[in-house]
């Protein structure tokens, strides 16, 4: 029996993509349809994702009712403090850093408070229904990925059926846990924007940090199929062959940000994506019977990939009127706008209604694109 994987991806507020394109997919799907995902993996903002569709295993669209609900009452002064006063407070914090060797003595150091964001999960995930359903047989294995600051690995947490084991490979192990709000902090905590969350003995880091390999763990948890939903639109050729008019001006704080958080957030899957489309290709040349006899440890891998059909930096550009004024002008001084060539920052902290109720129809309308592939995958 195949197991299908879905792959959310990191990206902060750019998650909300992901909402509209499996609110398609609940209406693709027949309306009995219970998790059509048995291995559910999430990184960074996600994580978030998954942990809410982790939740309610039961019928699909029920998990889609509250996944839409949660991203419908989200809002920026809800994933981090946004007073004039907390902001201050932050950036004096990453100054004063400067003279005891950047350590924090009570939190880790960061510009933003995301307590906020703690409260509001808190409320709203059970992390105690993972665990009903893979017992009830619905998911198999739920995976939540968070960066080592202390050794630097990529750890993949997961919590799943018995039988899985945990791994060990260059910089990436699989590690067995008891699913927390803890984790979760822990992978959506963006570097030097929010603080490490210490789980264990170790303190970690945004999930999307050092992941090579961001659909490898689904591969270990025993996925056949993987259904992939990112947040950038670069996989479409046209955006490769697109020429670039000079530069006016040297490049803004924000504008270098953007780069450093699409390095993290984006390149790494679309890389990965790449890999095993060319391993699927080399496989077509081998026999099967001949890769039977000799054990080779590869197999093919169907892949699925949803992913923006437009520029969510340009959308983030035209929205950022709609942050709170504190963040606005924090925003802008450091040229997270269009014209200072920073939006792509922009686009990973805008958690406004406007900008994510843009995001999650743009996601809806890709996938309903999609619509034939979707069934095909899922054999409607």
């Amino acid at each position: 029996m195949t197991s299908n994987a879905l792959i959310l991806s990191g990206g902060g507020a750019r998650a909300a993509y992901q909402v509209g394109v499996l609110q398609a997919v609940n209406e693709l799907l027949p309306t009995s349809t219970h998790n059509p995902f048995e291995i559910i993996c999430g990184t960074s903002a996600g994580a978030i994702n998954a942990l809410a569709l982790a939740t309610h295993t039961g019928h699909f669209y029920e998990a889609l009712e509250d996944l839409s609900r949660l991203w419908s009452e989200l809002r920026t002064d809800r994933v981090f403090k946004t007073s004039w006063r907390e902001l201050i407070y932050g950036g004096g914090r990453l100054a004063m850093s400067l003279f005891n060797e950047g350590v924090g003595k009570h939190k880790s150091i960061a510009l933003l408070d995301n307590d906020p964001l703690r409260e509001f999960l808190s409320g709203f995930i059970d992390f105690s229904q993972v665990q009903k359903g893979i017992d009830a047989g619905d998911l198999k294995a739920l995976c939540v990925t968070a960066m080592n600051y202390t050794s630097g690995e990529s750890v993949s947490f997961f919590e799943g059926e018995n039988s899985l084991e945990e791994w060990r490979r260059y910089r990436r192990t699989g590690v067995k846990a008891k699913l927390s709000l803890e984790h979760l902090m822990a992978s959506s905590a963006i570097p030097g924007i929010f603080p490490a969350t210490k789980v264990g003995s170790d303190y970690y880091g945004d999930g999307a940090l050092r992941q090579v390999a961001p659909i490898s763990p689904a591969l270990h948890l025993g996925a056949d199929r993987v259904f992939v939903i990112g947040v950038s639109g670069n996989r479409n050729p046209v955006h490769w062959a697109k020429r670039t008019m000079p530069a006016k001006h040297s490049p803004s704080v924000a504008q270098v940000m953007g780069h450093l958080f699409n390095s993290a957030f984006i390149d790494s899957l679309e890389g990965d994506i790449e890999h095993i489309e060319r391993i699927n290709q080399l496989l077509t040349l081998i026999p099967e019977e001949e890769r039977e006899r000799s054990s080779l440890p590869l197999r093919p891998v169907e892949t699925l990939v949803i992913s923006p059909s437009k520029e969510l930096d340009k959308i983030a550009g035209r929205k950022i009127r709609h942050m709170p004024r504190s963040v606005r002008f924090f925003m802008r001084s450091t040229g997270a706008t269009t014209k200072g060539g920073g939006a792509a920052t922009t686009s990973y902290l805008l958690f406004e209604k406007p900008y994510i109720d843009e995001l999650i129809e743009l996601g809806y309308n890709d996938a309903m694109w999609e619509k034939d592939n979707i069934q095909a995958f899922f054999g409607v």
